[in-house]
């Protein structure tokens, strides 16, 4: 699933594949707004990206999708 993340006075928005639940991901970014601390998520290719909740403008969680696949319109 898609997560954009937009943070206080920078024009652009981090954008990451998560392998996480919708529900799981709202969680990890209710908790660290909760106790202030930072939002720590894991992309697809297990990388880490840590973003201090102070600075969170807002997170933008994207719908969980199958990924399609082939060329023909449906």
């Amino acid at each position: 699933m898609e997560v954009k993340i937009g943070i206080q006075n920078i024009g652009r928005e981090l954008v990451l594949e998560s392998t996480q639940d919708a529900d799981a991901v709202a969680k990890v970014v209710g908790d660290a707004i909760a106790k202030g601390g930072e939002l720590r998520l894991k992309d697809d290719k297990g990388r880490l990206v840590i973003v201090p909740a102070n600075v969170l403008g807002y997170v933008e969680i994207g719908a969980e999708e199958a990924r399609r696949v082939g060329f023909g319109a449906l």
